[in-house]
């Protein structure tokens, strides 16, 4: 069991999933997420910020789920 979680854990793809919640987790508690080279502030642009945030929330979701699915062997 715990070969099965460790092994699931360090896998790139799950890596990089879990890195893409974490910003989009940190960007709705700070308002402000990352984009090309700068900033996007909730307050100043509220659609653009929302739709990046739901863009590395979706990317999360798809190396977690999806491409991790298709991994398994």
């Amino acid at each position: 069991m715990e070969d099965r979680i460790a092994k699931f854990i360090i896998e790139p793809y799950h890596l990089l999933g879990f890195l893409f919640l974490i910003v989009a987790g940190i960007s709705m508690c700070t308002g402000k997420t990352p984009t090309r080279g700068c900033l996007v502030s909730r307050a100043e642009e509220p659609k653009t910020f929302w739709w990046l945030v739901a863009v590395w929330f979706l990317a999360g979701i798809v190396f977690i789920g999806f491409i991790g699915f298709l991994s398994q062997k």
